[in-house]
């Protein structure tokens, strides 16, 4: 029995062996075959020829002569004039003075942050980046191009500052501190 089972194993091995190399040699392959002639017949499609490239035109600077844009020099009348109003504007900072602890800071890290009256008297409280507040009224001195406090009112602190005008002069600029909340 074991031998009739191992012969119908065999057997059924190699039918199906057999069928299945059969389905391989069916060549139902008419549409590939037609497809892969009507590619051939195509007409090969143009391809567009590579731009032209300009050549490379070379420019030599040379600004050796020209006026340095850095240096405010001598340059033409409009400037000397501009220079001289300027320069001798009489404008400039009191290097005699004392400083004061609010001048340590730029004044855009100073914030506004109230006011104080006592006794008829107002004072402006400011916020510095280290975390200390101070008290201020007007002809204090705060931030670090020379601002003086002009003013003081319930919004904002009205400070005017001395900066350097960038032809070796001086001048002024009004700058204000606005209540933070």
């Amino acid at each position: 029995m074991k031998a009739r089972h191992t012969a119908l194993a065999g057997t059924a091995c190699w039918l199906a062996l057999s069928l299945s190399l059969s389905g391989c040699s069916n060549s139902n392959t008419a549409d590939l075959q037609r497809f892969v002639e009507e590619v051939r017949n195509r007409q090969p499609s143009k391809i567009e020829p590579l731009p032209e490239f300009k050549p490379y035109e070379t420019f030599l600077y040379q600004a050796g002569d020209l006026r340095n844009p850095f240096d405010p020099g001598q340059g033409g009348q409009a400037e000397q004039a501009v220079a001289g109003a300027t320069s001798n504007s009489g404008i400039h900072p009191d290097a005699n003075r004392p400083r004061e602890p609010l001048e340590e800071f730029p004044l855009d890290t100073l914030r506004m942050v109230g006011t104080l009256s006592q006794k008829g008297q107002s004072w402006g409280l400011v916020l510095a980046n280290d975390g200390t507040i101070h008290r201020v009224q007007p002809g204090n001195y705060v931030g670090q191009n020379h601002g003086k406090i002009k003013e003081i009112t319930e919004f904002e602190i009205d400070v005017l500052e001395i900066v350097p005008d960038g032809l070796g002069g001086w001048m002024e600029r009004p700058a204000s501190l606005a209540l933070s909340e």
